[in-house]
């Protein structure tokens, strides 16, 4: 397989990240700098210098509460990109980590997974590959957890007393999207106008497309927690560094 790729699967970092490192000469296969492109077979011996590692530990991730009417990834339609919110001002004084702010920071940060542009809570950037990897990649399994207000019909107070429960049990099982079977989710009612859905997978505006499918209208959309890690007290529009004890 692509070297690249190798050092993904061997959980050192992203491919982007790999081909970095292969550019600047940091990747020796059996003992020779390797070159970009190259293949490598299971026996071959891959050697990472100081220097990448040295790199990744100065990379940081980043938790923001996004709000409603920015776009996770690359500014589009005339709408800001969450990364704009990432400054000095905007960090949250309750942050207990003793990081500091530095425009560096923003090099190659990128959104680890996708929050629409209507709906808010916990968004993760990164500038760290393998971060970027366990949460977005193919096989990821790291649970997201949402709270998700509905309307059915015209009903848009004790909604749950009129949704039919089959139509419940099809959202945790039994949807596709796009032709493609969705994965097993969990979703039960946390409120009598409010679902809460706990999903492995983050198609494109996955839980509203979910929703319309059984006839619910999203009508508000949070993330609370991805993994271990949960948005808490972070206020609206404000960020702070993930913790170096907290993990996904």
């Amino acid at each position: 397989m692509r070297l690249n790729k190798r050092l993904a699967d061997m959980g050192l970092c992203s491919r982007r990240e790999a081909d970095d490192w292969i550019a600047r000469g940091w990747v020796r296969v059996n003992g020779q700098v390797a070159v970009m492109g190259l293949q490598v077979a299971p026996l071959d011996r891959i050697e990472v210098s100081p220097e990448a590692r040295g790199q990744q530990g100065q990379q940081v991730t980043i938790l923001l509460h996004k709000p409603v009417g920015y776009v996770s990834g690359q500014a589009e339609d005339g709408y800001t990109p969450a990364v704009a919110l990432i400054n000095a001002r905007t960090h949250w004084q309750g942050d207990a980590s003793r990081q500091r702010f530095a425009p560096g920071q923003l090099r190659g940060l990128a959104p680890a997974g996708r929050l629409d542009i209507d709906s808010v809570g916990l968004l993760v950037l990164t500038q760290d590959g393998r971060v970027a990897r366990q949460l977005i990649g193919e096989d990821s399994e790291v649970e997201k957890e949402y709270l998700v207000r509905v309307q059915f019909g015209d009903v848009t107070t004790n909604v749950q007393t009129v949704f039919p429960a089959e139509r419940l049990a099809r959202l945790c099982h039994g949807l596709s999207l796009d032709g493609k079977a969705l994965r097993p989710a969990r979703v039960e009612w946390q409120n009598p106008e409010q679902l809460r859905f706990v999903l492995t997978e983050g198609r494109k505006r996955q839980i509203r497309r979910m929703c319309e499918l059984v006839g619910l209208k999203v009508v508000g959309l949070k993330r609370i927690r991805i993994g271990q890690v949960t948005l808490g007290h972070l206020p609206v529009g404000q960020w702070r560094y993930l913790a170096p004890h907290e993990r996904f």
